[in-house]
């Protein structure tokens, strides 16, 4: 019998001894694997993570004691111990689960985090309210994998410090990032490794935290007795735990970066099971800043800790002294990028749509009030499901409501490098591109084109269609479906998500009574409600297409796709009964 056929609860574990527990990890290894090929998911961080999380269940009682994971997706084995251990096992029940803490799916989560840096402000908050509530269970925050970058871990260490209750912080140093680390922080850490922990510059003693080393956080009788030193120590102390990344998957220790996150692939040897083929815009953007920096313009290329999603070693590779990365550090790369632009620069930053939110008030106050002219090149906003945490169309209301901002929305190749290269040298404030997140089209550039200008592709009457970015696709469909049911409608791609072209609209009436905005994002604040707006005062009516203002959790992208009517059909439908309204 295996020791995970054992284990229904984090009380079983104490039915077994260090070396059991040791071979239970072996065990808990091998069954992730086997999961995240065929899934996908985060291989690197987990693997590393197991004895650790194992060690930990065994001390602590969950859910009475409590441990807040950052960003979370270092979780698996928590979830395996603490009665989900099915997701794993059997595959009908892989997709049961996230793939991040999630409190509607046990008692022994409590928040659902998908972010990084939030575990020790999340954990000092817990501690306080169990302070106010006179209780005495343990909490524990779980930060690493480059988390303590990020602005928010400091503010919250720093803080711990003068809360002044019990905190158990376990850094969890498997010396890398999404990527490799980048920061001052991690050359600390790096001499407390070296030191065993006896460096006389320690970061966390000098915030006035107690602290404690662990050398081997692969093992778990050590990582037990570490537990049971501190486990009643009665104010904020650091455990610093050395681990590996990818313990025990030669190709996870071979490219840290590449297992991080990875796609479903073959065992034993890694191998991918889909190659991408063709066109990719990254590899399209790099080579058109590669030709400006040629041509003597001071580009230089910026992102925070996720080079490999945007093909950026290509580029740190060739223009070393003009690639930044800040770490999980969303909000000084903005502000860092606002600094260079006023000092003559060109900055351009690569981000996330899922991730640029953390630096909210820096897009506003830095770039938007100072009227920047840094160039944000935004990856993945489409409409998601699944997993809250990672939501990636909330992009669109978020950026194009700030003042002087002005976000686009290109539909091709063609127009996505003319918008790119105006981008450039412009002077009046920040750009930010939506990058299509549907595959590189081509289109001949219009012969009237400008960045913000919307180009009419097929001209007609009665309705609009204006497909906005990666929904240009769609509209096309709709128009070829709206044609054989004898309506020959107007085909629009607007370029922008913020900017109407007042022109533009102003020739669709007379000639249409219904025009149709479809976008991957949320309707409320979006593209669709502005137009909405423009013709609000005249006589065409307007059809919104997009995403409700929600958090999905359980949802597919091909459901909420169905539901907020942007396939052919639904969109179809909805059009035709607007039709029959008017």
């Amino acid at each position: 019998m295996s020791i995970l056929e054992t284990i229904n609860q984090p009380a079983d574990l104490r039915q077994h001894s260090a070396a059991e527990l040791q071979q239970l990890a072996d065990e808990i290894r091998q069954l992730l694997l086997t999961k995240v090929s065929v899934t996908g998911g985060h291989v690197g961080p987990n693997l590393g993570a197991v004895e650790l999380t194992i060690a930990w269940h065994t001390v602590f009682d969950s859910p009475r004691d409590k441990i807040v994971f950052d960003v979370s997706h270092q979780s698996y084995t928590h979830k395996i111990l603490t009665g989900r251990k099915q997701a794993w096992l059997d595959p009908k029940h892989y997709h049961d689960v996230s793939g991040f803490t999630e409190p509607r799916e046990s008692e022994h989560d409590f928040f659902t985090i998908g972010h990084t840096s939030t575990s020790v402000g999340l954990a000092s908050g817990l501690a306080l309210a169990r302070d106010a509530k006179h209780r005495h269970d343990h909490i524990t925050a779980l930060i690493g994998d480059g988390s303590l970058s990020g602005g928010l871990a400091y503010e919250a260490l720093d803080n711990a410090a003068v809360l002044n209750r019990q905190l158990l912080i376990v850094v969890n140093d498997n010396q890398w990032s999404i990527a490799e680390n980048h920061g001052g922080i991690y050359q600390n850490l790096a001499q407390l490794r070296k030191t065993n922990g006896q460096a006389d510059h320690n970061l966390f003693k000098a915030l006035g935290l107690d602290y404690r080393y662990v050398a081997n956080g692969n093992d778990v009788e050590s990582l037990i007795a570490a537990f049971k030193a501190v486990k009643d120590i009665d104010h904020p102390l650091v455990l610093h735990v050395n681990t590996q990344k990818g313990r025990g998957f030669k190709p996870a220790l071979e490219n840290e970066e590449a297992w991080h996150w990875h796609g479903p692939f073959n065992l034993p040897d890694g191998s991918p099971k889909q190659v991408a083929h063709g066109e990719n815009y990254w590899d399209l953007i790099l080579q058109d800043l590669d030709e400006h920096v040629q041509a003597g313009m001071p580009i230089y290329a910026m992102n925070a800790a996720v080079p490999g999603g945007f093909h950026l070693k290509t580029w740190a590779a060739k223009y070393p002294q003009r690639y930044i990365d800040v770490g999980i550090a969303e909000q000084v790369s903005i502000t860092l990028a606002a600094g260079m632009a006023k000092g003559g620069l060109r900055p351009v930053v690569f981000h996330s749509a899922t991730f640029l939110q953390r630096a909210y008030d820096q897009l506003s106050h830095d770039l938007g009030i100072n009227s920047l002219p840094v160039v944000l090149m935004i990856n993945g906003g489409r409409i998601s499901g699944g997993d809250p945490t990672h939501q990636a169309d909330l992009d669109q209301a978020e950026l194009a409501n700030i003042p002087n901002l002005k976000y686009l929305a290109p539909t091709t190749k063609e127009d996505l490098l003319a918008q790119l290269d105006w981008a450039l040298t412009q002077t009046a404030g920040p750009v930010a591109i939506r990058v299509p997140s549907n595959g590189v089209h081509s289109d001949p550039l219009a012969a009237d084109f400008a960045p913000t200008k919307m180009h009419i592709l097929h001209h007609g009457s009665q309705v609009a269609l204006m497909g906005l970015g990666s929904m240009r696709p769609l509209a096309e469909a709709v128009l070829g479906q709206l044609a054989a049911s004898g309506i020959n409608a107007t085909l629009i791609d607007p370029r922008s998500t913020n900017t109407l072209d007042p022109a533009g609209l102003a020739q669709l009436r007379g000639l249409h009574k219904l025009v149709v905005t479809m976008e991957e994002g949320s309707l409320d604040g979006g593209f669709g409600q502005k137009v909405a707006a423009y013709f609000g005062p005249t006589d065409v009516n307007v059809l919104t297409l997009g995403a409700a203002r929600r958090f999905n959790h359980n949802e597919t992208r091909d459901a909420l796709l169905e539901e907020f009517k942007l396939t052919p059909d639904t969109a179809t439908q909805a059009i035709l009964k607007a039709l029959k309204e008017i």
